[in-house]
């Protein structure tokens, strides 16, 4: 049974370890998240959810605005609908804040994944390699 639940500061670094192991950001886009965290700080400022099977750390999203900030899946759970549901989640979050669209950036691989979920291209922002901001 997995269950979507609002994420604690003691998961920091949890979420942090899931990202940072991500296959979607090896090789050429290792560098993004090189020396980047999800600190509780973070995670107390903005809305960041997380998908948990018992006590096992499936995947997570946070919301900066009105701005899809984060999501990742554990590589071992995706292709299991995880991610799925923490957008179908994240949608219902953002329209109880009274969100009318939120902002996905999404980094090439990635994009399709976005596209079938329902999101709609609307332009191409130029890398800023090395890493995120």
């Amino acid at each position: 049974m997995v269950e979507i639940r609002r994420a604690t500061t003691s998961q920091a670094g949890a979420l942090t370890a899931l990202m940072h192991a991500s296959s979607a950001y090896q090789g050429e886009y290792a560098s993004i998240l090189e020396g980047y965290e999800v600190t509780p700080a973070y995670i107390a400022a903005n809305p960041t959810f997380v998908a948990m099977a018992e006590e096992e750390l499936l995947g997570f999203y946070a919301l900066a605005e009105a701005e899809l900030d984060l999501l990742f899946v554990a590589n071992a759970a995706q292709g299991s609908g995880i991610g799925r549901r923490l957008i179908s989640h994240m949608r219902s979050e953002a329209q109880a804040r009274g969100m009318r669209s939120i902002r996905v950036v999404a980094h090439p691989p990635a994009l399709e994944f976005y596209v079938h979920m329902g999101a709609q291209r609307t332009g191409t922002i130029p890398p800023r390699p090395p890493k995120i901001r």
